[in-house]
């Protein structure tokens, strides 16, 4: 297909999502929102003066943003949907970011379980709940103090109660645990994972949050990073060319995300609880790709070393290294709106972009309260 058709496409395919996902009246007035790279728009970048280079960005910000795409993440076009800003990061204090309709504290290579020292993020998911609950403790004070006429930079205490808490995490808490676990362990170690998940919602709870958007995690066996890692035996591949094991492990967390989704709900009878089914969708779009306008499923579009992956662990997308006596630059690909992948860990901006308008039809959300979708009120 024509790179332009592609365009086209995708173009109309979001805007007629939009066009139904529009036509509710959305009742969130602002949006809290807690992950690792798939919904940081900014967070490690600040946090920990994280170098995100181009080609990063280079779609819609024309500049690298903070996020690990090159350009818009799913969180971004949900946002749009609810009209409302892009959400700034927690630690981002540069810009004069405004956080009247919320504010992000996911940050990229984040877990759920605490960080160790190891850990590319010191933000895990206890950490993002604490961060939250200081921000909202100070915007309270602030408010407090200053009156009314700053309410338009931090959120008042009805937005707290009536806001969107969201969340996508859990990833890395999976996917980096084969570089040093078995499959049976990891396996056996989702129960406290999930424990570690509860706890946070629960002190989310207690400060008055309600409303809960809880998105699954996508068939990580399919991201070149770790199919050049765990899948160089084609034994170990499924057939659409993704590592079995990591896509088990994704499954039985989903099933035990799932489980607990319905158990809070029904521990907190007044909380709106939806689980998404973004494992699904994005298992739909590789297995399927050519249909929704892609012409790559699974290689990078910003790496090195050519077909069949385009990654290479030694040099990052941006990056210029010299590899055995020779510089070498992993650079971005011409049309990254045909690529599924960004960067070997991230999906493109084309490919979030299907995601969303996914999600926005709520035909794959599992909703706890009812026959309504709680985005969608």
């Amino acid at each position: 297909m024509d790179s332009k058709n592609v365009v086209a496409f995708q173009v109309v395919t979001f805007c007629i999502c939009l066009a139904v996902a529009n036509s509710v009246e959305f009742s969130y007035p602002a949006v809290f929102n807690f992950g690792d790279s798939n919904s940081d728009t900014g967070e490690l970048a600040a946090g920990m003066g994280f170098l995100v280079v181009p080609p990063y960005g280079k779609n819609y910000f024309k500049t690298p943003s903070g996020r690990f795409c090159d350009g818009r993440l799913i969180v971004d076009f949900l946002m749009d949907a609810m009209k409302l800003p892009f959400l700034n990061a927690y630690m981002d204090s540069v810009g004069l970011p405004n956080f009247q309709h919320g504010c992000n504290f996911a940050a990229a290579g984040s877990t759920i379980l605490p960080a160790t020292a190891t850990s590319i993020s010191p933000f895990g998911f206890g950490v993002q709940v604490f961060q939250f609950l200081r921000f909202r403790a100070l915007a309270l004070q602030f408010l407090q103090v200053s009156g009314k006429k700053f309410d338009q930079y931090v959120p008042t205490e009805d937005y707290f109660e009536k806001g969107l808490y969201m969340f996508d995490i859990g990833q890395n808490d999976l996917a980096g645990a084969f570089y040093s676990k078995t499959l049976d362990q990891i396996l056996a170690s989702i129960p406290t994972i999930l424990l570690e998940f509860e706890t946070g919602i629960k002190k989310l709870y207690d400060s008055g949050a309600r409303n809960f958007w809880i998105h699954n995690t996508g068939p990580l066996g399919c991201l070149p990073q770790i199919v050049a890692k765990f899948g160089t035996n084609p034994s170990k591949l499924d057939e659409l060319g993704c590592v079995s094991s990591l896509n088990q492990a994704a499954t039985a967390f989903n099933i035990q995300l799932q489980s607990f989704c319905s158990k809070f709900k029904g521990q907190y009878p007044d909380a709106n609880v939806t689980h998404v089914d973004i494992f699904t969708i994005k298992s739909n779009l590789i297995a399927n790709y050519s249909k929704y306008g892609f012409e790559q499923p699974i290689m990078a579009c910003c790496g090195y070393g050519g077909p069949p992956l385009n990654f290479d662990s030694r040099v990052s997308c941006g990056l210029t290294k010299i590899l055995n006596g020779t510089t070498i630059t992993a650079k971005g690909c011409n049309d990254s709106s045909v690529y599924v992948n960004w960067d070997g860990t991230h999906y493109t901006e084309a490919a979030n972009q299907y995601v969303a308008s996914q999600v926005l039809t709520g035909n794959y959300s599992n909703t706890l309260l009812g026959d309504k979708i709680p985005f969608l009120l």
